[in-house]
């Protein structure tokens, strides 16, 4: 059986959320290295410590993405 419209989009919203955290962390890994490069390593570590933790952010809403495809998490009616 299908997802209903509200569980595509709630779906939807999920996988997106994590994309947006992906290419932030991405971004925040090239700054990092930038930083790094010129001699800035404390702040460098600290953008790379903000990366990992949209990596573990992302992965969880991938999963919960992944639950809502299988059904086991559902949008209920307000």
């Amino acid at each position: 059986m299908g997802l209903t419209k509200p569980n595509q989009e709630l779906r939807r919203d999920l996988k997106q959320a994590a994309a947006i955290l992906k290419w932030s962390g991405i971004d925040l890994f090239k700054v990092a290295v930038r930083l790094s490069e010129v001699g800035l390593e404390t702040e460098a570590r600290e953008l790379l410590r903000m990366a990992n933790s949209y990596q573990e952010i992302e992965d969880r809403l991938a999963a919960y993405s992944n639950e809502v495809k299988q059904g086991r998490i559902v949008r209920a009616k307000l």
